[in-house]
Protein backbone atom coordinates (compact mmCIF):
# COMPACT_ATOMS: atom_id res chain seq x y z
CA UNK A 1 0.00 0.00 0.00
CA UNK A 2 3.17 2.26 0.89
CA UNK A 3 4.18 1.83 -2.87
CA UNK A 4 0.96 4.11 -3.79
CA UNK A 5 2.28 6.90 -1.76
CA UNK A 6 5.80 6.57 -3.50
CA UNK A 7 4.96 5.55 -6.96
CA UNK A 8 2.64 8.81 -6.61
CA UNK A 9 5.49 11.34 -5.54
CA UNK A 10 8.29 9.96 -7.92
CA UNK A 11 5.30 10.62 -11.01
CA UNK A 12 4.56 13.91 -9.46
CA UNK A 13 7.75 15.05 -10.05
CA UNK A 14 7.25 14.55 -14.10
CA UNK A 15 4.72 17.41 -13.88
CA UNK A 16 6.00 19.64 -11.15
CA UNK A 17 9.61 19.78 -12.64
CA UNK A 18 7.71 20.68 -16.06
CA UNK A 19 8.68 24.97 -16.49
CA UNK A 20 5.14 26.05 -16.27
CA UNK A 21 2.59 28.88 -15.34
CA UNK A 22 2.97 27.94 -11.85
CA UNK A 23 6.87 27.74 -11.31
CA UNK A 24 6.53 31.79 -12.82
CA UNK A 25 4.19 32.62 -10.54
CA UNK A 26 5.62 30.89 -7.39
CA UNK A 27 8.74 33.20 -8.83
CA UNK A 28 7.03 36.34 -9.12
CA UNK A 29 5.13 35.90 -5.98
CA UNK A 30 8.25 34.86 -3.93
CA UNK A 31 9.80 38.27 -4.92
CA UNK A 32 7.41 40.51 -4.14
CA UNK A 33 5.32 39.09 -1.04
CA UNK A 34 6.24 40.58 2.00
CA UNK A 35 7.33 36.76 3.23
CA UNK A 36 7.94 35.29 -0.24
CA UNK A 37 9.96 32.29 1.41
CA UNK A 38 6.53 30.64 2.08
CA UNK A 39 4.37 32.00 -0.75
CA UNK A 40 5.02 28.21 -2.31
CA UNK A 41 2.99 27.33 0.77
CA UNK A 42 -0.29 29.17 0.10
CA UNK A 43 -0.14 28.61 -3.70
CA UNK A 44 0.73 25.12 -3.44
CA UNK A 45 -2.41 24.77 -0.66
CA UNK A 46 -4.51 26.65 -3.70
CA UNK A 47 -3.09 24.05 -6.26
CA UNK A 48 -3.67 21.07 -3.72
CA UNK A 49 -7.41 21.74 -3.36
CA UNK A 50 -7.78 22.03 -6.90
CA UNK A 51 -5.89 18.75 -7.06
CA UNK A 52 -7.98 16.78 -4.80
CA UNK A 53 -10.83 18.11 -6.39
CA UNK A 54 -10.36 16.87 -9.39
CA UNK A 55 -9.14 13.24 -8.08
CA UNK A 56 -12.61 12.94 -6.56
CA UNK A 57 -14.18 14.04 -9.79
CA UNK A 58 -13.04 11.73 -11.20
CA UNK A 59 -13.16 8.69 -9.23
CA UNK A 60 -16.88 9.82 -9.46
CA UNK A 61 -17.00 9.80 -13.28
CA UNK A 62 -15.99 12.50 -14.60
CA UNK A 63 -13.20 10.24 -15.98
CA UNK A 64 -15.54 10.30 -19.01
CA UNK A 65 -15.17 13.83 -20.20
CA UNK A 66 -11.81 13.53 -19.75
CA UNK A 67 -11.29 10.98 -22.20
CA UNK A 68 -13.60 12.95 -24.68
CA UNK A 69 -11.70 14.56 -27.20
CA UNK A 70 -13.74 17.14 -27.85
CA UNK A 71 -13.94 18.01 -24.09
CA UNK A 72 -9.84 17.80 -24.13
CA UNK A 73 -9.41 19.99 -27.13
CA UNK A 74 -11.86 22.48 -25.76
CA UNK A 75 -9.77 22.68 -22.11
CA UNK A 76 -6.33 22.93 -24.20
CA UNK A 77 -7.76 25.78 -26.24
CA UNK A 78 -9.44 27.72 -23.80
CA UNK A 79 -6.23 27.15 -21.03
CA UNK A 80 -4.31 28.12 -24.09
CA UNK A 81 -5.88 31.59 -24.69
CA UNK A 82 -5.40 32.58 -21.18
CA UNK A 83 -1.86 31.50 -21.40
CA UNK A 84 -1.84 33.74 -24.90
CA UNK A 85 -3.23 36.62 -22.93
CA UNK A 86 -1.31 36.46 -20.33
CA UNK A 87 1.98 36.42 -22.53
CA UNK A 88 0.31 39.76 -24.77
CA UNK A 89 -0.34 41.53 -21.36
CA UNK A 90 3.43 40.86 -20.35
CA UNK A 91 5.10 41.87 -23.27
CA UNK A 92 2.75 45.04 -23.52
CA UNK A 93 4.05 45.59 -20.33
CA UNK A 94 7.50 45.54 -21.04
CA UNK A 95 7.00 47.66 -24.27
CA UNK A 96 5.44 50.55 -22.26
CA UNK A 97 7.94 50.58 -19.67
CA UNK A 98 10.16 53.50 -20.22
CA UNK A 99 13.79 52.28 -18.87
CA UNK A 100 15.31 55.19 -17.14
CA UNK A 101 19.37 55.97 -17.63
CA UNK A 102 20.02 54.53 -14.11
CA UNK A 103 17.82 51.18 -14.55
CA UNK A 104 15.24 51.79 -11.78
CA UNK A 105 11.85 51.30 -11.88
CA UNK A 106 8.66 52.29 -10.06
CA UNK A 107 7.57 49.54 -8.22
CA UNK A 108 4.13 50.93 -9.30
CA UNK A 109 5.37 49.88 -13.28
CA UNK A 110 5.47 46.44 -11.83
CA UNK A 111 2.46 45.03 -13.62
CA UNK A 112 1.12 40.96 -11.95
CA UNK A 113 -1.55 39.49 -9.87
CA UNK A 114 -1.47 41.04 -6.83
CA UNK A 115 -4.02 39.28 -5.21
CA UNK A 116 -4.06 35.81 -2.92
CA UNK A 117 -1.86 33.45 -3.46
CA UNK A 118 -4.09 30.31 -2.20
CA UNK A 119 -6.58 32.14 -5.00
CA UNK A 120 -3.85 32.19 -7.89
CA UNK A 121 -2.83 28.74 -7.31
CA UNK A 122 -5.91 27.32 -8.10
CA UNK A 123 -6.59 30.36 -11.27
CA UNK A 124 -3.13 29.67 -12.19
CA UNK A 125 -3.63 25.57 -12.09
CA UNK A 126 -6.71 25.72 -14.03
CA UNK A 127 -5.63 27.83 -16.46
CA UNK A 128 -2.77 25.57 -17.64
CA UNK A 129 -4.12 22.72 -20.58
CA UNK A 130 -0.86 21.19 -19.99
CA UNK A 131 -2.37 20.51 -16.06
CA UNK A 132 -5.47 19.12 -17.21
CA UNK A 133 -3.49 16.82 -20.01
CA UNK A 134 -1.81 14.99 -17.16
CA UNK A 135 -4.35 14.39 -15.16
CA UNK A 136 -6.32 12.94 -18.07
CA UNK A 137 -3.82 11.20 -19.47
CA UNK A 138 -0.65 10.51 -16.23
CA UNK A 139 -2.66 10.94 -13.40
CA UNK A 140 -6.19 8.86 -14.08
CA UNK A 141 -3.91 6.27 -15.44
CA UNK A 142 -1.61 5.68 -12.55
CA UNK A 143 -5.00 5.50 -10.60
CA UNK A 144 -6.61 3.11 -12.73
CA UNK A 145 -3.04 0.65 -12.44
CA UNK A 146 -3.48 1.02 -8.60
CA UNK A 147 -7.49 0.24 -8.52
CA UNK A 148 -8.14 3.40 -6.81
CA UNK A 149 -11.97 4.06 -5.87
CA UNK A 150 -14.34 6.02 -3.35
CA UNK A 151 -14.31 3.04 -1.23
CA UNK A 152 -10.66 3.47 -0.96
CA UNK A 153 -10.33 6.53 1.37
CA UNK A 154 -7.25 5.72 2.46
CA UNK A 155 -5.97 4.67 -0.95
CA UNK A 156 -6.74 7.91 -1.95
CA UNK A 157 -5.12 9.73 0.94
CA UNK A 158 -1.66 8.05 0.47
CA UNK A 159 -1.98 9.03 -3.58
CA UNK A 160 -2.85 12.63 -2.72
CA UNK A 161 0.12 13.02 0.03
CA UNK A 162 2.54 11.33 -2.28
CA UNK A 163 1.66 13.99 -5.09
CA UNK A 164 1.61 16.72 -3.19
CA UNK A 165 4.96 15.87 -1.84
CA UNK A 166 6.49 16.08 -5.06
CA UNK A 167 5.40 19.42 -5.61
CA UNK A 168 6.46 20.89 -2.25
CA UNK A 169 9.66 19.18 -2.67
CA UNK A 170 10.71 20.92 -5.88
CA UNK A 171 7.98 24.22 -4.99
CA UNK A 172 8.99 25.31 -1.51
CA UNK A 173 12.92 25.05 -2.08
CA UNK A 174 12.68 27.44 -5.26
CA UNK A 175 10.66 30.01 -3.00
CA UNK A 176 13.14 30.17 -0.16
CA UNK A 177 16.11 30.48 -2.60
CA UNK A 178 14.21 33.46 -4.89
CA UNK A 179 13.18 35.37 -1.96
CA UNK A 180 16.36 35.10 -0.31
CA UNK A 181 18.61 35.55 -3.61
CA UNK A 182 16.22 38.76 -4.66
CA UNK A 183 16.95 40.30 -1.02
CA UNK A 184 20.97 39.37 -1.57
CA UNK A 185 20.87 41.50 -4.88
CA UNK A 186 21.60 45.04 -5.07
CA UNK A 187 17.90 46.61 -5.93
CA UNK A 188 19.15 48.54 -9.03
CA UNK A 189 20.42 45.72 -10.70
CA UNK A 190 16.69 43.74 -9.61
CA UNK A 191 14.85 46.88 -10.34
CA UNK A 192 15.90 46.68 -13.75
CA UNK A 193 15.04 43.30 -14.14
CA UNK A 194 11.94 43.62 -17.00
CA UNK A 195 8.81 42.37 -14.79
CA UNK A 196 7.70 39.22 -17.16
CA UNK A 197 10.79 37.88 -16.33
CA UNK A 198 11.78 38.54 -13.14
Amino acid sequence: MIEIFFVSFLVALTGALSPGPLLTFTIYKSLKQKRGYIASVYILLGHATIELTLILALLAGASIFFQNIIFLTLVGFIGGMFLVIYGILAIRGVLKTEFEADFTIDKNMVKGYKGNSYIGGILVSLSNPFWTFWWAVIGLSLMVSFNISLLMPFEILLFFLGHELGDIIWYLPISIFVYYGGKSLNPRIRNSIPPSIR
